[in-house]
């Protein structure tokens, strides 16, 4: 298709009735078509796309908003992708330009790859921190958690949004309230009958990933991840800010290898809400 003919083909809002879609684009670009993913994302966020009139979709994005006010606090982008045949056309960055543009002054964030950054850089994303992506088959030492986990019940939900926006710093109960349909398993640490910190564990492919990971301290992120690794077979995938170093190195000498880095990038805010001391890993990167 002539460049020109790509440029000027409209931008409109996805829906779930485009799940297959973005799927068939993931794997145009190499990546697992992840529709468990793309299915929360487009039914908690909001979709971007372009049609490509061959079939198929050109582009997509999706923007996760967070806050309980009329104008949402944050935007989570997630899922760039432009399709290989339309690759190096303008296409991402004139989606990218869009979205900007239709979240006004709502601050965003997102993970970019060291692949994209430059696009984000020039668009005026900021570089806030980094993320590294750990996968592997985590092996137990033994040792009995310092931390007492349990499942997580309905009742848990409501203190879990409260700690939830304490942490991230933004409301995110349309997330969160979708999180036991779409995680095998949702587990709570305990304190003296206080809720002080939750992770889940969620099916993407072959691979169970932990997100997200909210908790007190460094011990209690442990307790969770080893109470989560207890009840799977399958390897373990996580995203954890690289600033909590303790329990990056805990979780390589507990099987689990590096895989990537990404960047944390921000544009209208010079840092994330929240408490990041808390805040280990997001549910996923593509909503933060």
């Amino acid at each position: 298709m002539p460049i020109p003919a790509v440029a000027s083909l409209p931008i409109r809002r996805l829906t779930p009735r485009d799940l297959t879609a973005c799927a068939d684009l993931s794997e145009d670009r190499g990546w697992p078509r992840e529709e468990h993913k793309w299915r929360l994302l487009l039914t908690a966020g909001t979709g971007y796309g372009i049609d490509d009139p061959d079939g198929g979709l050109v582009a997509a994005c999706v923007v996760t908003e967070y806050g309980s006010g009329e104008r949402p606090d944050l935007g989570a982008i997630g899922m760039v992708l432009v399709a290989a045949r339309h690759a190096r056309q303008g296409v991402g960055r004139r989606l990218m330009r869009h979205i900007v543009s239709a979240m006004g002054t709502t601050p965003l964030t997102l993970y970019a790859t060291p692949y994209g950054r430059p696009l984000y850089e020039e668009l005026g994303f900021k570089t806030t921190g980094r993320s590294e992506m750990l996968c592997g088959h985590f092996t137990p030492d033994g040792q009995e958690p310092r931390v007492t986990t349990r499942a997580a019940t309905a009742e848990d939900l409501g203190p879990i949004v409260r700690l939830d926006e304490e942490v991230f710093g933004s409301d995110r109960t349309p997330l969160l309230a979708r999180l036991p349909a779409f995680s095998d398993q949702l587990r709570v640490a305990m304190d003296g009958g206080r809720i002080v910190g939750f992770a889940a564990a969620w099916p993407n492919m072959d691979t169970q990933v932990v997100g997200p990971l909210i908790a007190r301290d460094t011990a209690t992120a442990k307790s969770l991840i080893c109470s989560l690794a207890a009840h799977t077979d399958r390897p373990l995938r996580t995203d954890i800010d690289i600033r909590h170093e303790e329990l990056l190195t805990w979780a390589k000498e507990h099987g689990l290898a590096s895989v990537a880095m990404n960047s944390v990038m921000a544009y209208g805010i010079t840092e994330l809400p929240g408490d990041w001391t808390r805040r280990f890993a997001p549910l996923t990167v593509a909503a933060g």
